[in-house]
């Protein structure tokens, strides 16, 4: 429950009844980004090459793994990871996002929402447009932003074997 209420003071006070209610009834609900914490948003694609793992489960453990256990969600549909950050992540990493960029990845700061599922979401299913890949254990655990960045920095190389870093 403490880790839904951080989440959701992300958002005005006002508008906090209003995300409750769209967890209950849509699974998800818009935060934004920026304040409390950032996003990177990183295609399921760049994951898979780097395990030979194909399905929901074992991509999710793989991210947990590689992460540290810092909290993920996934869009199934589109098959996207967004690895949620400190706020200040976007900021300090510029240099590397025109890179990232390049490759499907993008960060999420200011002036960006993001589909939050219910914290209690951490299955893939047909009904629900995301989950937690790697659920947030505990309020304002973030995934550690080196290791997003050997995350990308591994897929980039498995997708282009011949490239310097």
């Amino acid at each position: 429950m403490a880790t839904a209420h951080w989440l959701l003071s992300a958002l005005p006070s006002p508008s906090r009844d209003q995300a409750w209610l769209e967890w209950q009834e849509h699974q998800v609900t818009m935060l934004p980004l920026g304040t409390l914490f950032s996003a990177v948003r990183i295609p399921g694609r760049l994951v898979a090459a780097l395990t030979s793992c194909t399905g929901a489960a074992e991509l999710d453990a793989f991210m947990g793994q590689v992460l540290g256990g810092g909290p993920v969600v996934c869009d199934p549909r589109h098959f996207r990871y967004y690895a949620l950050v400190p706020a200040g992540m976007p900021k300090r990493r510029q240099r590397a996002a025109d890179v990232w960029r390049a490759m499907g990845v993008e960060l999420l700061g200011l002036g960006s929402s993001l589909g939050v599922p219910q914290v209690d979401a951490v299955e893939c299913t047909q009904a629900r447009a995301s989950y937690w890949s790697v659920p947030m254990d505990s309020a304002a655990t973030l995934c550690s932003p080196p290791a997003v960045a050997r995350l990308i920095a591994a897929g980039r190389r498995s997708e282009d074997p011949g490239m310097e870093e």
